[in-house]
């Protein structure tokens, strides 16, 4: 498989990440009946995951790709990622500001890249096992541990919030929306991805799979075990999504698949999903020919700047602009899709991606290795 298909393959990954994140977004989630829609079934809760799982894949790759990076090297791209971290955190809260209506990731996708760094020395089954361990064990943790915390008092983490650090970390690492300790699962399970040869066939395949595989069992062995421990009705309700968390009355919440739930199930069900979905990705885009997969990456150009396009959705998402209506997913759609295209067909860089990728690039001024130079 070469480069560009490979790296095409995950750009339509991340093309649809937005896509389903637009989608939980703008359409409507309950049909007139009371049912969930479709749309939010497939892309509820999975679409925020396979966003995080494909920040670990960027986190291998631009650290050595399927060998770290060591010594000099590895310091430089250390240093480079934690100001892109840090350039991202401070981008999700300045968007916070905003009358979105929406819950911002950027804020903790920041703060999960900074806590990954530590662990980019770490090759493929490593990262795997970290991973396995880190979902069965941190929302553990985390459901003993909160009780204890303050409250979440934002919907989305604010520059106001700054006064009170200690206040702010918590809902970063444990409370918020995305908090940020659980899903560093996410991040550890993507940086596997990352450190796997993908371009063999038989490692894609085996992620279609093993993804497939891992998410069905999740959500069948939790349905298993919670018909006994909550009445139907609740199982429903929660069916619907909660908000981050879970509440901490009961550990039999921890049982739930439940979307943003942040639980052992919910966790391996959606890395389950985003490892198949990236499988799926790799494995269309190495079968195609050249021009086939040269048109593929026209069509999910937008997959090369998520970060851009991921912000200016949610300025758009404003009453200012285009405030939700029957046609504003398509509206959505069309824009992020015309934006994405023409940037692949002129050559360019989102314009966030280049500003938060600029301490790399001077970083790299004094690189040692050509290791560096293609993992960055």
């Amino acid at each position: 498989m070469s480069t560009t298909a490979r790296l095409v393959g995950l750009d339509v990954a991340r093309a649809l990440a937005l896509l389903g994140m637009v989608a939980t977004h703008l359409l409507p989630d309950l049909t007139e009946s009371g049912e969930q829609t479709w749309p939010h079934e497939l892309a509820g809760g999975r679409a925020s995951a396979l966003f995080a799982v494909l920040a670990g894949v960027a986190l291998a790759l631009m650290t050595g790709r399927r060998t770290p990076l060591q010594g000099s090297d590895r310091a430089r791209a250390s240093l480079g990622l934690a100001a892109r971290a840090l350039l991202i955190a401070l981008l999700g809260l300045a968007l916070a500001t905003q009358e979105t209506g929406l819950a911002i990731i950027l804020t903790y996708y920041g703060v999960m890249f900074l806590l990954a760094i530590p662990f980019a020395s770490l090759k493929a089954r490593s990262l795997a096992l970290l991973a396995a361990a880190w979902l069965v064990v941190v929302p553990l943790v985390s459901h003993w541990l909160r009780p204890d915390l303050p409250p979440r008092r934002y919907d989305n983490p604010m520059f106001e919030q700054l006064e009170q650090p200690g206040m702010l970390l918590w809902e970063l690492l444990f409370t918020g929306y995305y908090p940020a300790v659980p899903w560093l699962a996410y991040v550890f399970a993507g940086m596997a991805v990352g450190r796997s040869d993908l371009a063999r066939r038989g490692v894609q395949a085996g992620l279609l799979a093993g993804g497939v595989l891992l998410a069905g069992f999740a959500a069948v062995l939790s349905r298993e075990l919670t018909v006994d421990q909550f009445r139907r009705r609740t199982l429903e309700d929660a069916d619907f999504g909660l908000y981050g968390t879970t509440p901490t009355d009961r550990w039999a919440w921890l049982l739930l698949d439940s979307p943003h739930s942040g639980t052992p199930f919910d966790l391996a069900a959606t890395i389950g999903s985003s490892v198949a979905v990236i499988g799926l990705c790799l494995l269309v885009a190495g079968v195609l020919p050249r021009l086939s997969v040269r048109a593929l990456a026209i069509v999910f150009g937008a997959g090369t700047m998520t970060l851009t396009l991921y912000s200016l959705h949610a300025v758009l998402r404003t009453d200012r602009f285009w405030p939700p209506d029957d046609g504003a997913f398509t509206r959505h759609v069309a824009l992020l899709g015309v934006i994405g295209a023409g940037f692949v067909l002129l050559k360019w860089r989102g314009p966030l991606e280049l500003a938060v990728g600029l301490p790399a690039r001077l970083l790299r001024r004094n690189r040692t290795s050509p290791a560096y130079v293609e993992s960055s």
